[in-house]
């Protein structure tokens, strides 16, 4: 055997080797390759899908957000109007009941004073007739001159 046989001997088992694994084992593995690729690809793709769903998630979570700290300020806005409008009915009530307890008061007050001036009027005649009882010496009958202490009273 010369070295130019085995050569050719190699040569010739070496492409019969390529040949069968070109045929029978390449396919195989570079299916396998292409289906990892795709798969690859695919969660690639659905990263991406999924990148862009958490996007438009945050940016409806944030409109929702400003929707919401805009419906609280509304709301607190309104609720402090409410508040105020109901102090105000309060101090107009207040401002009414008090009104009326100071009429109530003047009335009462008026209601006194003819009170104090009947009483003084009624004293002012007892004194009178006290004094013209001294002034005659004598004692006067209030039941005989009533008519007389009742126009008394009617000038004082």
């Amino acid at each position: 055997m010369s070295i130019n046989a085995t050569f050719f001997a190699q040569l010739a088992v070496f492409f019969l080797l390529v040949v069968f694994t070109m045929k029978l084992v390449w396919p195989p593995i570079a299916g396998a390759l292409d289906e990892r690729a795709q798969k690859i690809a695919d969660g690639l793709a659905a990263a991406d899908k999924a990148k862009a769903e958490l996007t438009n998630a945050n940016k409806r979570v944030e409109d929702e957000l400003v929707k919401s700290r805009t419906e609280t300020a509304s709301r607190l806005a309104d609720a402090e109007r409410r508040a105020q409008s109901i102090v105000e009915e309060a101090k107009t009530k207040a401002t009414e009941e008090g009104n009326k307890i100071i009429a109530a008061a003047k009335v009462e007050a008026q209601q006194q004073t003819v009170k104090a001036r009947e009483a003084l009027r009624e004293q002012v005649a007892a004194l009178a007739v006290k004094g013209a009882e001294q002034i005659l010496r004598k004692e006067v009958n209030a039941g005989v001159h009533a008519d007389l202490l009742g126009r008394l009273k009617t000038e004082l």
